[in-house]
C-alpha cells in the first residue's frame, strides 16, 4: 500500500503538530530578537513617523546602515509585523501594530520586553555551566539589565503610580503630602523614587540597591533634576533582618525586587523591623501561583520561567541565596509576609496590569511583638 493511502496514526498527528509548534517557536524567538533591535534602533518609531518609506528613506531617517535595515525589514514583513507594498517597494507599520511597538505607545509598548531575550542569550553558556555544576550567574554579567529594567518599570510602575498604585492605599497620599520617610528596596536607577520625590517635596526618600552603577546613574539624575529630598545607598540586604534600622521609615516599597534577593525572608523581616508602627509596606511582584499546575494557563508563564532560570533565580544563587525565582507565587509570598510579622495583607490586581500583584500591609504590632 502506498504511503499516501495509509491512515495516519494519532501519534503521527501529534508529532506533526508538535513539529509545527517547534517551528513556530523558532520563528517567534527570532522575531523577538528583531523586535528588540527595532526598539533599540528606533526603527519602529521611525516607521510610525513616516508615511510609507522605502528602505533607503527609513535608513536615512533613522541614521542607520541601509543594508542592515533591509534585512531587518525582511524579518518584519515575513513575520507579519510590517506591511510590504511591492508595487512601490515601500513599507508600512499598521496603526494597530504601532500601538504596541512604539515609544508613543507606552505603557503598552511590548517591544520594551523583547529586549530581555537578547540579554538572557548573553549568559546562556554560563547558565549551562550552572546546570552542570550548580551555583549561579552574578548581576555583573548582565550589563544592560538595569537599563532595560528601568524602561520596563517606566511602563509597569511609573505609568500607573499616581493614578492606580498609590490610590490602593487610602491614607498614603495625605501622609506623603504632609511629610514622611520613604524607603524603596531594590531601587535600581531610582525612577520611582525620583517621581515621588518630585511630587511630594515634604517627604524624604531613600533607595537601597546592590548595583553601584545603577545608583551612580540615580544620583546623577537626582542632581540633574535638583532633588534635595532623596538619597541612594549601596546596601547588601542579605543581612537586612539584623542591619535594618529599627522603626525608621513610615512607608516602604519593593517593586519586583524581593524574589531575586539572596535572603528574601530576611529582607521581609528587615522591612517589618524598619517600618514604624502603623507604617505601610507596598510590594509589587509577579502574579503567579506557587504551584506549577495552577500556571498552565498563565499567558506568559514560559517567558517568566525562562526569566527566572536565566536571571532572577540564578543571581540569587550566585550570592549563595535561596533562589526563589520569578515564579515563587502568591501562596509563598503570603506565607513569607506573614512569617515576617504582617497579619493583614491585601492583594490587589490592577485591570491594566495582568502580570503583577500589589500587596499592601501595615505594621500593627511593635517590633518585639511578632
Amino acid at each position: 500500500m502506498c504511503n499516501v493511502c495509509m491512515p495516519i496514526s494519532d501519534e503521527a498527528n501529534t508529532t506533526d503538530e508538535f513539529a509545527d509548534q517547534l517551528l513556530d517557536m523558532l520563528n517567534q524567538g527570532a522575531l523577538s530578537l528583531m523586535v528588540s533591535i527595532g526598539h533599540r534602533t528606533r526603527l519602529f518609531d521611525c516607521l510610525a513617523e513616516l508615511a510609507s518609506p522605502d528602505c533607503e528613506q527609513l535608513a536615512a531617517h533613522a541614521g542607520l546602515d541601509r543594508r542592515y535595515v533591509r534585512e531587518w525589514l525582511g524579518a518584519m514583513v515575513t513575520g507579519g509585523i510590517v506591511k510590504y507594498l511591492p508595487e512601490t517597494d515601500e513599507y508600512e507599520l499598521p496603526g494597530s501594530h504601532a500601538a504596541l511597538l512604539t515609544r508613543r505607545a507606552a505603557p503598552d509598548n511590548i517591544a520594551v520586553f523583547a529586549q530581555y531575550i537578547g540579554i538572557l542569550g548573553q549568559v546562556e553558556d554560563k547558565i549551562v555551566e550552572c546546570f552542570r555544576h550548580g551555583g549561579g550567574v552574578g548581576y555583573q554579567h548582565y550589563p544592560r539589565f538595569h537599563e532595560v529594567m528601568a524602561e520596563d518599570s517606566g511602563q509597569t510602575v511609573l505609568a500607573g503610580l499616581d493614578e492606580y498604585i498609590l490610590p490602593l492605599i487610602a491614607h498614603i497620599i495625605p501622609q506623603l503630602e504632609a511629610g514622611i520617610r520613604v524607603l524603596d528596596i531594590g531601587c535600581g536607577k531610582g525612577r520611582v523614587l525620583m517621581q515621588l520625590a518630585s511630587c511630594y517635596p515634604n517627604s524624604h526618600f531613600t533607595g537601597y540597591d546592590l548595583s553601584a552603577d545603577a545608583l551612580s546613574e540615580a544620583r546623577r539624575q537626582a542632581e540633574k533634576t535638583g532633588l534635595t529630598n532623596i538619597q541612594f545607598e549601596a546596601r547588601d540586604l542579605s543581612d537586612f533582618q539584623h542591619s535594618a534600622e529599627t522603626e525608621r521609615f513610615d512607608f516602604v516599597t519593593a517593586f519586583d525586587a524581593v524574589h531575586d534577593q539572596a535572603v528574601p525572608q530576611g529582607v521581609l523581616n528587615g522591612i517589618y523591623k524598619t517600618l514604624k508602627t502603623s507604617g505601610t509596606f507596598l510590594m509589587q511582584d509577579i502574579r503567579a501561583s506557587s504551584q506549577l499546575q495552577n500556571n498552565l494557563n498563565h499567558p506568559i508563564a514560559p517567558l517568566l520561567y525562562t526569566l527566572s532560570t536565566m536571571h532572577c533565580m540564578t543571581v540569587s544563587l550566585a550570592q549563595g541565596g535561596a533562589g526563589l525565582g520569578t515564579m515563587w507565587g502568591e501562596e509563598l509570598a503570603l506565607e513569607m509576609l506573614r512569617r515576617a510579622g504582617f497579619d493583614t495583607i491585601d492583594v490587589h490586581r490592577l485591570e491594566h496590569d495582568f502580570q503583577n500583584n500589589f500587596y499592601v500591609m501595615r505594621k500593627i504590632k511593635g517590633v518585639g511583638d511578632k
